[in-house]
């Protein structure tokens, strides 16, 4: 949703700063100042001064690049700062923010459950600390105990609720967007990102653009936006490069780095509406993940799968885990030495045009882009 928010003000004529997080191929894209990714050496200077400032006392690296990441807000002027919360919301270190302008919980599904809990309340109730007193908080849709615990922890704190359903809805196609905000209906193009989940969060993120105190965006500026937006290595056709100059004619490759079990559900959605070709996956996981989750809504789309453990990640899964965890799910796996391996492996496998899914990780997906850059 990010993405979306940033795509929209932009073309508004606002200078946004972004902090999200992880970064795909360099870690400068953690952080844009004014539109752009913040040089290198001035990363570097102000990774120095935190280090300085902090004087040895413990710190993660999360949070020393967070408190770089301020400090590069605060000497750049901008319009306004879009702050994605690292793992949950409670603890995390983007929430040192008193007062925001407005915070928005996306949908909540089971993840990073050895810091957040086991069960969907549990990891609720992390997400939902970030609302603050009298700050609008723009709510996703949720499942029925995710939304119980956010509805609370808004009212401990006075933070007036746009939910989904009740205050804002959407409905979408290729042809268009519709965004329903209270009993008013607004007419969009449909966004440029894939996947049915992306009509979802460019509602949202209209949604919370129209919640934003202090903004008046145009619609014009709202569809020029949601057209322009760009989000790599989230449903992403690669164009060009060592891995798809393998392919026969006709073959498609995709990256996704989805990694949960929503994700799963997502790209079976789309493969859903792939009926027109056979669809391999290539897949690597971190060990923090459950693979079994990712991989259960896929079973009946997917011809087979090639497990590959991720480049120079020492938490990844190996490559027989991972294969292990389909293979719990119905799904045809089979360890590959590497994504090279994976892709000629797939091809011997199908007479006719086919289209290949990497996925599983943000990891691997940014090792993919190094690859196509």
């Amino acid at each position: 949703m990010i993405a979306f928010l940033r795509a929209i003000l932009e073309a508004a004529g606002k200078r946004v700063h972004v902090y999200t997080s992880p970064h795909l191929v360099r870690f400068n894209e953690r952080i844009r100042l004014a539109g752009e990714l913040i040089p290198e050496d001035r990363l570097s200077q102000l990774l120095g001064y935190c280090e300085i400032v902090n004087d040895g006392q413990p710190i993660t690296f999360f949070e020393i690049t967070t408190a770089a990441a301020f400090r590069a807000f605060a000497e750049t002027p901008a319009d306004i700062v879009l702050l994605e919360t690292g793992l949950g919301g409670r603890f995390d270190s983007t929430n040192v923010v008193k007062q925001p302008a407005l915070t928005a919980i996306t949908p909540v599904s089971i993840d990073h459950v050895q810091f957040l809990g086991s069960t969907l309340a549990a990891i609720a109730g992390e997400k939902a600390a970030i609302q603050k007193q009298d700050t609008p908080s723009v709510i996703g849709e949720q499942q029925p105990e995710a939304l119980t615990v956010i509805e609370q922890a808004a009212h401990e704190v006075d933070a007036p609720l746009t939910r989904y359903g009740s205050d804002w809805g959407f409905s979408g196609d290729a042809s268009g967007l519709r965004v329903r905000l209270g009993s008013s209906i607004r007419q969009y193009p449909a966004p440029a990102l894939k996947g049915a989940h992306q009509l979802h969060n460019a509602a949202m993120a209209v949604t919370c653009i129209d919640r934003l105190p202090g903004f008046r965006i145009p619609n014009a500026a709202i569809a020029e936006g949601l057209t322009r937006v760009s989000w790599p290595g989230r449903m992403q056709r690669l164009g060009a490069g060592p891995l798809v100059e393998k392919l026969p004619n006709g073959w498609e490759m995709w990256l996704d780095g989805g990694h949960n079990a929503a994700a799963g559900a997502v790209l079976a959605q789309m493969a859903r509406e792939w009926r027109d070709r056979p669809l391999f996956l290539i897949c690597g996981m971190l060990d923090s993940k459950d693979p079994a989750e990712f991989f259960k809504p896929l079973a009946d789309f997917v011809q087979q799968v090639r497990t590959v453990g991720i480049p120079g990640e020492e938490a990844s899964l190996s490559a027989a885990q991972t294969a292990a965890a389909a293979k719990s799910c119905h799904i045809r796996a089979i360890p590959a030495d590497s994504l090279d391996d994976a892709v000629s492996q797939i091809i011997a496998l199908s007479p006719k045009p086919a289209r290949i899914m990497i996925c599983g990780s943000l990891y691997l997906a940014g090792h993919v882009l190094a690859l196509h850059h």
